[in-house]
């Protein structure tokens, strides 16, 4: 049984080498032209005293250089991120790239922007295609969806303007991918939410459960995300439930596996498959511990993760200490051992540990019989990995074999015939 003081030899071995990490940069940090009710960033404002500025020149320099140099991965791979990281305009991507081939000393680079893609027009797509840059276009699904959340700051639907953004991506030729929030209302929809993602082009796919809780502020115009653990704290209106989360991913596998394997990819499918050969699952929630993503603000500051920038889990500013240094810093490997390390035991014994591997920490709002804080999507993602347990084992078996996962697609359809699915 693990404690909070244990270091496993996998853990040692990995701090031993040379340091391989990955950032998400928040040039704009959370402004944003949308007022999405779920958005889990926008209220990062208060931290900043409610108003923020665009990365400098200086300090994005700053940023590509010591992110370059001080990684040992090759390629490095930069993540534009938001807020919405397209506000600081296009010559400040111009730059970007101009730094990166400046101190790139030979090293691949790969860019990838995750928009909301409501500002994108000709020039920018222009640029995404002429430059490689891989879109991630925020994007629900079917209209009464996407609109039900995702506004502008006066209250008035995106998805159109989304859908005229994809169509001129795909008219230059962008490679694009999708991020879907799982919401309330996808609830019994995976199937139709599915299909119209590969109807607009999407062959890459990642979900993202939203479950959060929120309290009203009277300096602030909107709920405000905090911790369960807050003084008057309920859950948002807009959380999946556990039950709704795991048939969304249950009836999108279903329609995945018989015959998509291989020209579309979900990215939650694809950690599972790693899981079960035992590879990097390449999604930190199902990684054993975390704190390899570090993020950066506009203001140069780095916290160990996306969903933990709050004063106690700052760890620098890349002004005062380079991201090397911020990376070896013994508090982003104490934060990253703890997601392992202050699991309950029940978790620890359960038979899919080693897909679930607890998820993310922050959707960590239940309690287990023993009192520690267990993942509020637990009863879901258990009713996902019992349910495609069969499928996987398959697919892993004919990868030992050395065939494609895609081959087992014709016993996959008639196992669910013959199970009356």
């Amino acid at each position: 049984m693990y404690n909070s003081s244990t270091i496993t030899l996998g853990d040692a071995v990995k701090e031993s080498r040379p340091a391989a990490f990955s950032t998400i940069v928040k040039p704009a940090g959370s402004a944003c032209n949308l007022d999405c009710a779920y958005c889990y960033y926008l209220d990062k404002a208060i931290l900043y005293g409610g108003r923020e500025a665009v990365m400098s020149e200086e300090l994005l320099e700053k940023y590509v250089r010591q992110y370059i140099t001080g990684n040992s991965a090759d390629p490095v791979t930069f993540c534009w991120h938001g807020g919405e990281p397209t506000l600081p305009g296009l010559d400040f991507y111009r730059k970007a790239v101009g730094f990166q081939n400046k101190y790139s000393s030979g090293k691949r680079i790969v860019n990838s922007i995750q928009t909301n893609a409501t500002l994108i027009d000709e020039e920018w797509c222009k640029f995404f295609r002429d430059n490689n840059f891989l879109v991630g276009v925020s994007l629900d699904g079917p209209q009464d969806i996407h609109d039900a959340f995702r506004r502008d700051k006066r209250g008035r639907p995106t998805w159109e303007r989304v859908m005229a953004s994809v169509a001129m991506l795909k008219r230059h030729g962008v490679e694009f991918n999708t991020l879907s929030v799982v919401n309330s209302r996808c609830e019994g929809r995976g199937k139709e939410i599915y299909s119209f993602l590969k109807s607009v082009g999407s062959h890459f796919m990642q979900f993202l459960p939203a479950v959060e809780h929120v309290v009203d502020r009277p300096d602030f115009p909107r709920p405000v995300i905090v911790s369960p653990e807050t003084e008057g704290a309920r859950l948002a209106h807009w959380s999946v439930s556990a039950k709704g989360y795991g048939e969304f991913l249950c009836d999108i596998f279903d329609n995945w596996v018989v015959s998509d394997i291989g020209e579309y990819f979900v990215q939650m499918f694809d950690a599972t498959l790693a899981q079960y050969c035992d590879v990097q699952p390449g999604v930190c929630s199902m990684c054993e511990t975390c704190g390899d993503c570090l993020v950066v603000e506009h203001n140069g500051d780095v916290y160990n993760c996306d969903h933990f920038v709050y004063p106690e889990y700052l760890l620098g500013n890349i002004r005062e200490r380079s991201l090397l240094e911020i990376y070896n810093d013994p508090k982003r490997f104490r934060f990253g051992v703890a997601k392992r390390s202050t699991l309950p035991p029940e978790c620890l014994r359960c038979h899919f540990y080693f897909a679930c591997r607890g998820e993310c920490p922050k959707h960590r709002f239940e309690r287990s019989a023993s009192g520690e804080a267990k993942n509020s999507l637990c009863l879901g993602l258990k009713a996902y990995f019992r349910h495609t347990r069969p499928y996987f084992e398959k697919m892993r078996d004919s990868l030992i074999l050395g065939k494609a996962p895609a081959k087992v697609m014709p016993w996959a359809r008639e196992k669910m015939m013959r199970d009356g699915q």
